[in-house]
């Protein structure tokens, strides 16, 4: 069995976080957050993306699939 990071996790340690928090704090949503941070929902979208889900209910699918990892 695999022991190492996944494809996705490797991807997002390319992220530059501190643009992406400058980019937040920058471009304010008119709505609060309820339960995700903004970082959590770009991972959401960007791991759709990558895994080439086509509804929100496969995306949650597949995240709770993915859940231990």
């Amino acid at each position: 069995m695999h022991s190492g990071k996944l494809v996705f996790a490797q991807l997002m340690d390319y992220l530059p976080l501190h643009t992406f928090r400058r980019c937040v704090q920058r471009y304010p949503s008119k709505y609060p957050t309820k339960t995700l941070s903004h970082l959590d929902q770009f991972l959401c979208m960007a791991f759709a993306q990558l895994t080439y889900r086509e509804s929100l209910r496969d995306i949650e699918t597949c995240l709770r699939a993915h859940q231990a990892k």
